[in-house]
C-alpha cells in the first residue's frame, strides 16, 4: 500500500490582501473550484496554503492558484475560473507560445475572447477554416457545435456566405415528446435549441431574430433537405449520430457552389432503433481517406464545461471499458 502523499505547501507573493479576497472569491467559492477542477484540498491562512491530495494534482492546483493570484488584480469571475482552469490542465499556452494570438481568436462574433482552449479545439478551427465539409466528432461539452456556429456566423459576417442553414435529424432520446403543435419552425424547435442558444451568444436575440426574418438564418429539418442544392451557405448538421446512412449521404450531396459544411456528433449517444446503423459512424469509416475532408476526434480532455464534466465524462468511459471486458 503506497504512503499518503505529503501535502504541497505554497505561499502566495508578493503578499496583497486584495488579490487573496479576489483570487478566493466570495466563500472562498474559486478555491472550491480549483479543488474540484484537481480532485484537491486547499487549506489556506494568510497567503500561505496547504494542497492536500495526488502529488501530480496538487502540483496543478499549486500553479492554479500562482495563476490566477497573478490575474487577481480585479475580481475573478467564475466564468474566468472555469476556463483558466481548463487551459491549464490542458496546457494551451505550450500549444500557441509566448505572444502568439490564439487560434480563432479572430472570429468576427461578439466574443472577443472566443479562441481554441484545447489542442483539438485549435485543431477543429483550423479545419474547418481550411476544408469544405469537417467532421467534429466526440462528447458533449467538447465545443464541437458552438465552435461550429461561431465559425458560421464569422463567415457570414465576412460575406464569405449569404447564409447560414441549421439541421438536425428529429429522434427522440428515450422521451417521448408527442405531438408538437405550430408550424415547421416551431415543431423542430426542442431539437435545434443548442444551436439556437449558440447564434444568440454569438450574434445576439435581435440580430439573430432579424436575420431569421430575412431568412438569411434559416432551420432546415434533414428529413426536408432531400432535393434541394445549398449555394453560398454555411451548413451544420448537428447531433449526426442519429442519422441513417442514407441520410448522410444525402445531407453530403446537398452541399453546393460556395458552401461550407460541418457535421457534428457523439458516437457513444446514438437514439437510432436498436439495430440500425448510426450515418456518422458510416461516414468516418467510408470518407476517411477523401480528400478535402477533415475530421476531428474529441475526447473527455477537451471538455470546456464545469470541471466536474470532463471528470464525469472519464467514469462514464472507464465503466464503459470495465463492463467489455470479459472477467479473468
Amino acid at each position: 500500500m503506497s504512503a499518503k502523499a505529503k501535502p504541497l505547501a505554497l505561499a502566495l507573493a508578493p503578499l496583497d490582501n486584495g488579490r487573496l479576497q479576489n483570487l478566493c472569491g466570495a466563500l472562498d467559492e474559486n478555491l472550491r473550484q480549483i479543488e474540484a477542477a484537481f480532485d484537491v484540498v486547499i487549506s489556506r491562512r494568510g497567503p500561505h496554503c496547504r494542497i492536500s491530495g495526488d502529488t501530480a494534482q496538487s502540483r496543478l492546483a499549486a500553479a492554479a492558484l500562482q495563476h490566477f493570484y497573478a490575474q487577481a488584480a480585479e475580481p475573478l469571475s467564475i466564468d474566468e475560473i472555469q476556463l483558466g482552469l481548463i487551459e491549464i490542465t490542458r496546457g494551451r499556452k505550450a500549444i500557441a507560445g509566448p505572444g502568439a494570438r490564439p487560434p480563432g481568436a479572430g472570429l468576427q462574433t461578439r466574443k472577443s475572447d472566443l479562441h481554441g482552449r484545447t489542442p483539438n479545439q485549435v485543431d477543429y478551427l483550423r479545419k474547418i477554416q481550411e476544408h469544405d465539409i469537417t467532421f467534429g466528432i466526440g462528447p458533449a461539452g467538447t465545443g464541437k457545435t458552438y465552435l461550429a456556429v461561431a465559425c458560421a456566423v464569422d463567415a457570414f459576417e465576412r460575406d464569405q456566405v449569404s447564409r447560414i442553414v441549421l439541421t438536425r435529424p428529429a429522434v427522440e432520446a428515450g422521451e417521448r415528446l408527442g405531438f408538437l403543435p405550430g408550424d415547421l419552425a416551431q415543431k423542430v424547435d426542442p431539437y435545434l435549441r443548442p444551436l439556437y442558444d449558440a447564434l444568440y451568444d454569438l450574434m445576439g436575440f435581435d440580430k439573430v431574430a432579424k436575420l431569421f426574418e430575412k431568412q438569411n438564418i434559416e432551420i432546415a429539418p434533414l428529413a426536408y433537405m432531400r432535393g434541394r442544392t445549398l449555394n453560398h451557405a454555411f451548413i451544420i448538421l448537428d447531433e449526426a449520430q442519429n442519422t441513417t446512412p442514407e441520410q448522410m449521404k444525402m445531407f453530403l450531396t446537398r452541399i453546393g457552389i460556395g458552401a461550407r459544411a460541418v457535421v457534428t456528433g457523439d458516437v457513444t449517444q446514438v437514439d437510432l432503433p436498436r439495430g440500425q446503423k448510426s450515418g456518422l459512424v458510416e461516414a468516418r469509416r467510408i470518407l476517411k481517406d477523401v480528400r478535402g475532408l477533415a475530421f476531428t476526434d474529441f475526447d473527455a480532455s477537451d471538455v470546456v464545461r464545469h470541471p466536474l464534466v470532463a471528470r464525469i465524462v472519464d467514469a462514464y468511459e472507464k465503466h464503459g471499458n470495465d463492463s467489455r471486458t470479459p472477467p479473468a
